[in-house]
């Protein structure tokens, strides 16, 4: 489960359909610079990009946000979705601190 954004998953993905990634930001309607920005994790997804990619990539719109990091609601996620993908992102983050610790 990412973290932040994958940068290799949507890469690999892109990769699976022949696209590049100039193809992946005209699809969300962002610029290349912005996506760049994305890409480094220097800058979240809204939700209608988490859509775009989505429909670019062929992956449920939960999966784009899972692996881009996102924070923001995922279109037609409900409620219950939301809290529960914030608990296992909770959970990795708790995981990931815990073996920090014991380093």
């Amino acid at each position: 489960m990412a973290l932040f954004f994958d940068a290799a998953w949507f890469d690999a993905k892109l990769a699976e359909r022949g696209l590049s990634r100039r193809v992946m930001a005209a699809a969300a309607g962002m610029s290349e610079a912005d996506l760049t920005l994305v890409f480094k994790d220097q800058r979240e997804l809204s939700a209608g990009e988490v859509a775009a990619f989505a429909e670019l990539l062929g992956e449920p719109a939960a999966e784009i946000a899972r692996q881009a990091g996102v924070s923001t609601p995922v279109p037609g996620q409900s409620a219950e979705a939301r809290i529960a993908d914030l608990e296992k992102r909770v959970a990795v983050l708790e995981a990931e601190l815990a073996r920090l610790r014991r380093t």
